[in-house]
């Protein structure tokens, strides 16, 4: 795939800052660094492309762009803090009403990069078992400044708490791609609420608790497949997915990997997803579990794809209107049949399909 100077800048400076790593911009003739500016912002890597400059030695980037990007992460890092003090206070406001829920996500996954506070805030997701779902809702619902819609049928419910914190419950983590993949999720998601697979995060004073990696590794995947299929992905989901692995790579279980994505039908996504990875991102492909080479070229193209929508979407100028929206997503749907011929097809049928359930439901 052929990159600008502005793009190919914006990626090695994103590596760098990525894995801390030495990075070179003399390579890059005029540099526009608002480009640069524009490129984080869509792909809500600011706070990593802003790591990238200080190990950038051979080059003297202007001043004037180098504070604008220190503001611009100063801003993120604050927000963060905001939000694990948020967190702090919502795990236990549940905890005392004997309600205990896993940190998916969000704020968990940030603590795999060096630099938590400099990776971009969202919503706050929590995963419940099917009794803690309810007692979440009862808590948390008088409490909210906005309730949404509840989709009961995969139990999910969104809050809009007080300072403008979304509080998403889960109880489950489908993705409602396909039957086989929304069943490899369960196992994944009972190891954690039935099994007690989970790591903690010390939160200040307050332990929170995450899915362990094997878990994780498959809800972080195959939200990054939801996006993608259904609404747009972006670098900061797939950066994600990288410092997952990287931080947790002696204790990954390959073979269990291997065989849920071979039971969830995803093998292909994966491999595809793994060389965009290696390949643009410079994951370590000792720590890429399952990279094959052959997928190069897949990998390139869901990139396209990527460079072009932006996080979640960002760049799309879709109205709001719902057939608007569902057009978008068929051309998307129909796009990716050039990656993955047959899910494409089949996930686009049970999306819609399902759409249809949730309407009637409501």
């Amino acid at each position: 795939m052929l990159l600008d100077y502005n793009q190919k800048a914006f990626f090695e400076l994103l590596k760098a800052g990525l894995w801390e790593r030495e990075g070179q911009l003399s390579l890059y003739k005029d540099i526009d660094y608002s480009a640069i500016m524009r490129l984080a912002e869509e792909q809500s890597v600011v706070g990593l492309v802003t790591a990238g400059f200080e190990h950038v030695s051979d080059v003297k980037v202007p001043q004037e762009w180098v504070l604008q990007f220190i503001g611009s992460t100063l801003q993120i890092e604050q927000q963060n803090k905001t939000m694990n003090e948020f967190v702090a206070r919502l795990i236990e406001k549940l905890r005392k009403e004997d309600v205990y829920a896993i940190l998916v996500k969000g704020q968990g996954i940030a603590q795999c990069y060096e630099r938590p506070l400099w990776r971009a805030s969202g919503d706050v997701d929590l995963l419940l078992s099917d009794t803690n779902y309810e007692k979440a809702k009862n808590v948390l619902v008088p409490q909210a400044v906005d309730v949404e819609s509840e989709y009961k049928s995969f139990k999910h419910l969104g809050l809009t708490m007080k300072g403008g914190y979304v509080v998403e419950l889960h109880g489950t983590m489908h993705s409602r791609l396909s039957k086989r993949v929304d069943m490899v999720i369960d196992e994944a998601q009972n190891d954690v609420l039935c099994g007690g697979s989970a790591r903690s995060w010390e939160n200040g004073r307050t332990q929170v608790f995450l899915p362990a990696s094997n878990s994780d590794i498959i809800f972080v995947f195959t939200h990054i497949l939801h996006h993608f299929y259904i609404e747009g992905v972006g670098l900061r989901q797939i950066c994600d997915l990288c410092r997952l692995l990287w931080r947790y790579q002696s204790e990954i279980d390959v073979r269990l990997l291997e065989k849920r994505l071979r039971e969830a039908g995803l093998i292909s996504e994966w491999k595809a997803f793994a060389a965009l990875a290696v390949d643009w991102l410079g994951m370590p492909v000792e720590a890429m579990p399952l990279y094959d080479s052959r997928f190069k070229v897949k990998g390139e193209r869901i990139l396209k794809f990527v460079l072009e929508c932006g996080n979640f979407g960002h760049n799309r100028q879709v109205s709001r209107g719902k057939i608007s929206s569902a057009w978008s997503k068929t051309k998307d749907f129909a796009r990716h049949m050039r990656v993955f011929p047959l899910d494409s097809v089949k996930f686009f049928s049970h999306f819609m399909v399902d759409g249809i359930k949730l309407a009637m439901a409501k």
